[in-house]
């Protein structure tokens, strides 16, 4: 049974916490055992599946950004899915350069934790 709107929020609200303290336990509380992350970045599609490939992608991404900040988040619910909607800024630590990114991502459900995250982002026009 796919969990209600309130109870998604809910699971959201644990799942963006663990996300941005890169905390797998908290993570891991939320998400079923095969949970699947895609995600598309510098041209190359990512699919982690595993809490090994997660934690992996955490540590390559630590330090590469600074000042990220998402924005006008938005929350969609569907039946079978729900869909966030945002925006990202941010800066390339390395080079300096900002960045402004417009995304959606798309969230399915096993019973009461998250199965699938999909991350689709462009370049804000």
């Amino acid at each position: 049974m796919t969990p209600s709107a309130e109870e998604r929020d809910a699971i959201f609200k644990a799942f963006g916490r663990a996300y941005f303290k890169q905390d797998l336990d908290l993570m891991y509380d939320v998400v079923t055992p095969g949970f699947t992350w895609t995600i598309a970045e510098e041209d190359e599609v990512r699919s982690m599946a595993s809490r090994e490939a997660i934690a992996a992608f955490f540590e390559a991404r630590r330090g590469r950004y600074t000042d990220v900040r998402f924005e006008d988040v938005v929350y969609h619910h569907a039946p079978e899915a729900t869909f966030m909607t945002y925006r990202m800024t941010g800066t390339v630590a390395a080079t300096g350069e900002t960045f402004d990114r417009a995304g959606v991502e798309r969230y399915t459900f096993e019973g009461d934790r998250l199965a699938v995250k999909d991350v689709y982002s462009r370049p804000a026009s």
